[in-house]
């Protein structure tokens, strides 16, 4: 008789492009969103939410990756076999509930939204599969004076973030411009012309010398991978690198619309070192048919390689008069644009403007007595009604070392303390481990250590919550939270 086989475990893994996040990164993130909200609500925009999922038609044929499977789009069939598909971004979505609920809207429409996007390209070193964005659109303003509000808002999200003049710039080009300058050079194929404006879109990647070869046959990375490339002919990658270089086009629709946010930016007090004109901004998506900005950092990092490199790009967008109009068959003009929430983070990081969202790590109440249970809870409450962290030790309390050692492998403050002893007297001990930290430096004795309890006091257990608030570390931390709310 044949053995039973053993069921194999599942082995545990992320896929590939995913990640997990941990608290200091979910803390800090939500941080800088509330900085943001602040700025999209002081410009009038206000909030809303679509789900992950959309039906693959409504998000049509303006898909991130042609060349990976579902078109870069991680894709389903429902039970009425009807496909479904993973939001690449948040514009796409936002056209399907504006045209769904165009009778109800109040134009210009102006909304802003967070969440989840996902791509299904080829994962990379801070190129992740799943990512989140954060966008702000203006729906229904056919005016330049939108987009240039949409410009000044991304400089003043910048800033508002600590990011100072000098270390960011919002670049300005004109899609009506690079249609011109393709026209005229014979690039009428939608296909070739996509195909190009993706090439220059990789400019700050891989410079003027990777475009010649993505407007030509095509580009092999360093792992051998090959990007077909444009197709374009010597005369006419000339022409498009002669564009990227500044050559001066004439008599090509756009111009004047480029002029004029220029002059309204500039009126509104933002030169050109915070939002500047610059021909090689083309941004890669389909359907953006007049504007397109991005938000790039100037200041230098080192990248997986040991190089130091630019930061780069951390959002845009652009104009797309024509993405509602698939589902209303009117054009209804709409202009926005999205943060890379992640690489935003990142740049931060490496600015040092993250440096103090760390959350203090809770009180711990030891359980000394398994029948008092409800009188530590009732420590642990007093403790947050007071808004300071705290938590009950869930664990085995029979060892009461293992409870002390739980506290300081989470870098707690402070321990709370109540045996019998403490009860009767009606007191508590308070363990300032950050305190007893140091002071254990200086004592190599363990028999000393242990009599000395270095950090560590009795207090009236009436005046237990008052004290934890004058250790230094909750003082630092809760009075500057304080004083910073108000």
């Amino acid at each position: 008789m044949a053995k039973k086989q053993k069921k194999q475990k599942a082995k545990a893994r992320l896929v590939r492009g995913f990640n997990d996040r941990l608290a200091d990164d979910i803390r800090a993130t939500n941080d800088m969103m509330a900085k943001i909200h602040k700025v999209f609500e002081l410009y009038g925009f206000d909030p809303i939410e679509t789900p992950f999922l959309e039906y693959s038609d409504a998000l049509g044929k303006f898909l991130p990756d042609e060349d990976r499977p579902n078109a870069g789009v991680f894709s389903l069939q429902d039970e009425d076999e009807q496909w479904l598909s993973l939001r690449y971004d948040l514009t796409a979505p936002l056209a399907r509930h504006v045209a769904q609920n165009i009778n109800e809207i109040n134009f210009p429409y102006r909304t802003y939204r967070q969440g989840w996007v996902f791509r299904n390209e080829k994962p990379g070193p801070g190129r992740f599969r799943q990512f989140m964005q954060f966008d702000a659109d203006i729906v229904g303003a056919p005016n330049i004076s939108a987009d240039a509000e949409i410009c000044m808002m991304m400089a003043d999200t910048m800033e508002a973030l600590g990011i100072k003049k000098g270390d960011y710039v919002i670049r300005v080009n004109n899609r009506k411009v690079l249609d011109g300058v393709l026209e005229a050079i014979g690039v009428i194929d939608e296909e070739q012309k996509l195909s190009v404006l993706r090439a220059i879109d990789k400019l700050d990647k891989f410079g003027i010398e990777g475009i010649k070869l993505l407007l030509g046959e095509g580009r092999k990375d360093e792992s051998g991978d090959f990007t077909k490339g444009a197709g374009l002919n010597e005369a006419q990658s000339k022409s498009v690198i002669d564009y990227l270089n500044g050559a001066e086009q004439n008599n090509i629709d756009g111009i004047s619309e480029l002029e004029n946010l220029q002059q309204l930016v500039i009126g509104a007090g933002y030169d050109e070192n915070r939002i500047k004109i610059d021909p090689s901004c083309v941004r890669g998506l389909e359907y953006y048919t007049g504007m397109v900005y991005e938000a790039e950092l100037l200041f230098d990092v080192t990248n997986e390689k040991g190089q130091k490199v630019q930061f780069g790009s951390v959002g845009g967008g652009g104009r797309y008069d024509g993405l509602i109009k698939r589902f209303t068959g009117q054009t209804v003009p709409a202009t926005g644009f999205s943060i890379g929430v992640s690489r935003l983070l990142t740049a931060l990081k490496n600015l040092g403007k993250l440096e103090n969202n760390e959350m203090p790590a809770p009180i711990i109440v030891c359980v000394m007595d398994k029948t008092r249970i409800s009188e530590y809870q009732k420590m642990v409450t007093e403790l947050r009604e007071a808004g300071i962290r705290a938590e009950l030790y869930q664990g085995n309390p029979k060892n009461f070392g293992k409870q002390l050692q739980y506290a300081d492998r989470r870098n707690c403050p402070a321990a709370i303390i109540a045996g019998s002893d403490e009860f009767n007297k009606g007191t508590v001990q308070i363990k300032d481990l950050i305190a007893g930290k140091e002071a254990s430096k200086n004592i190599k004795d363990n028999k000393i250590w242990k009599s000395k309890r270095p950090g560590q006091f009795e207090v009236k257990r009436s005046e237990m919550v008052e004290k934890i608030k004058e250790l230094p570390a909750i003082r630092v931390y809760y009075r500057g939270a304080n004083d910073a709310a108000n």
